[in-house]
């Protein structure tokens, strides 16, 4: 069953990736570049200003002073101005950031003046302001030959991309990120309506490490494995750290510097070659969530999990803990529980995550719902209840768990603000009156 999301004007982001001659790729350095420096120069004005004022320069009045900074600055001058506006944005939220963790008495963590190579690149404000997406149409290739379509960027020209939105829509946004050696263009678009499949089962799921998802449902359990990307990797990243480490170490001791050493051709490409990898581990990540979660959506249309409190998972344990922790980030459950509850807004499916205090799923028995005398731990795998004599996996209990809870829930529960028996009936929805507020990214 397709539904379609259509609350109010949607914003979906699309990532295209750029491949620009060899003429684009030396002026987006260049803007790159200028971008970096207006940044840092930015930042340096501030700065000078608060020593000899006492107060801080707002963001409306360094757009004045950009102005006369265009005036005099020929390079400022020929690139776009809102593109340079959305760059002093970036440092007014900077130091927004800034000022809410003084306020809250956390680590403050002034703004940073940005190296070249840490700089990731630039935005726009408008479609067709400094920047327009000429997308292709269905397979053919696009109106300026090529399969995907073309970005214009001013400055730089028509540059090739490779993408293609889910659902059309308006373009009103772009950034342009430059990570890992590649180019790539993150355009906002704004959209009327967002068509998903949605599924019409019931199913929970308990989030882990040794399976990532364990599944329950009212025909049985079953599991999704856990792909491991980083781990795969591991041995090759450390390898790679360690050429680097060495490679830099080197670099210090001819140069007789600690910072500001030059950096040979031969350590820049162990550098990128470090970068690349990282960013295809986080790829294939980021690929494994979204169809996971895109899965459990199409499948079902009432999900239910438990809430995660990531931070408070991977808070203590030192060295202790440190490949655990590790693991535990690897697998992003947060971006993960968030992507699928997204997806299920926009299908329209029921997705509820359990309070975990209060249930406590991997303590409590499905099958008695008592709770054990004694507190079972982490290496305990196995849950085998004192009270009836159940045992199974002790992730298959926790899923079980929460499919009883949803059971629950769609039965008419109390305490939700929501009516799920005038939704859920003979094992699938009959009518929806699911009403979610626009995402906005």
């Amino acid at each position: 069953m397709v539904t379609e999301y259509n609350r109010a004007m949607l914003n979906r982001k699309v990532t295209y990736r750029l491949y620009p001659n060899v003429e684009q790729e030396s002026r987006l350095q260049e803007t790159l570049g200028l971008h970096q420096r207006l940044y840092n120069t930015a930042l340096e004005e501030r700065i000078r200003v608060y020593k000899e004022t006492g107060k801080g320069l707002s963001f409306a009045e360094q757009c004045k002073v950009l102005t006369q900074w265009r005036k005099t600055v020929p390079a400022l001058a020929g690139q776009n101005a809102q593109s340079e506006q959305v760059t002093l944005k970036r440092l007014h939220l900077a130091f927004q950031h800034f000022f809410r963790r003084v306020k809250n008495g956390e680590t403050p963590g002034f703004p940073r003046f940005k190296n070249f190579h840490r700089y990731l690149g630039w935005g726009y404000k408008t479609h067709g302001d400094g920047w327009k997406l000429h997308p292709s149409q269905g397979a053919s290739p696009g109106e300026n030959g090529a399969a995907h379509g073309k970005l214009y960027l001013q400055g730089i020209g028509l540059v090739s991309i490779r993408g293609k939105a889910r659902t059309a829509g308006t373009p009103v946004t772009c950034e342009i990120v430059h990570k890992a050696g590649k180019w790539y263009a993150s355009v906002t678009l704004e959209m009327e309506t967002v068509q998903r499949e949605r599924g019409m089962g019931m199913g929970a799921f308990d989030w882990g490490l040794t399976e990532f998802m364990t599944i329950a449902t009212p025909e049985g359990m079953e599991v999704v494995a856990n792909p491991r990307h980083l781990k795969n990797q591991l041995a090759e990243l450390k390898r790679l750290g360690q050429e680097v480490s060495r490679k830099i170490r080197m670099a210090q001791k001819l140069s007789g510097r600690q910072k500001g050493f030059p950096i040979s051709a031969n350590l820049r490409k162990a550098i990128q070659h470090l970068a690349r990898l990282h960013a295809k581990v986080a790829r294939q990540r980021k690929d494994f969530l979204h169809q996971t979660s895109a899965g459990l959506v199409k499948r079902f249309g009432a999900i239910a999990t438990e809430m995660l409190d990531v931070k408070n998972m991977v808070h203590r344990g030192g060295s202790r803990k440190k490949g655990l922790n590790r693991e535990i980030h690897a697998a992003a459950p947060s971006a993960f529980l968030k992507m699928t509850k997204t997806k299920a807004e926009e299908a329209g499916s029921w997705y509820e995550e359990a309070p975990t205090r209060e249930i406590k799923p991997t303590q409590r028995c499905h099958a008695c719902w008592k709770l054990p005398d004694e507190k079972k731990t982490l290496p305990d795998r196995q849950h085998q209840c004192p009270h009836c004599g159940t045992i199974c996996g002790r992730d298959e209990n926790a899923a079980l768990v929460l499919l009883r809870w949803l059971e629950t829930r769609l039965a008419g529960d109390s305490g939700s603000g929501r009516e799920p028996s005038e939704m859920w009936s003979g094992g699938g929805f009959t009518a929806m009156k699911h009403e979610t507020h626009a995402i906005t990214v």
